[in-house]
């Protein structure tokens, strides 16, 4: 399985992968609290915050690969910003897919 095959939803606490096509649940991992989940998927990491704490998951298995519990900063909602080309890789994919579609059907003579 790979990442694009899935969706990350953050909810009561937790960060619930589902498939991408059949909705069936890969895996769920409980963060903390039952609170509000803010969840961004960048490159080969799920990013989360819950009840103030930052976690970043594994995005194939939702195994913690670290936590901070931003210590000093209270139990507030919190964002998360990350490098506008975050989604260049699978960005990068998709045009060498549609370039190599384009190319294939261009060599049978089919139109585009």
């Amino acid at each position: 399985m790979k990442t694009s095959d899935l969706v990350f939803v953050g909810i009561k606490g937790s960060v619930v992968a589902l498939h991408r096509i059949t909705g069936t649940q890969v895996w769920a991992t409980h963060l903390k609290g039952s609170g509000f989940v803010n969840v961004v998927l960048q490159n080969d990491a799920v990013l989360a915050t819950c009840y103030g704490e930052m976690f970043c998951l594994d995005p194939l298995t939702g195994n913690a690969r670290w936590n901070n519990p931003l210590t000093g900063f209270g139990m507030g909602l919190a964002t998360i910003a990350t490098e506008p080309g975050g989604a260049a890789p699978v960005v990068a994919e998709q045009k060498r897919r549609d370039q190599q579609a384009a190319d294939s059907a261009a060599a049978s003579g089919t139109i585009v």
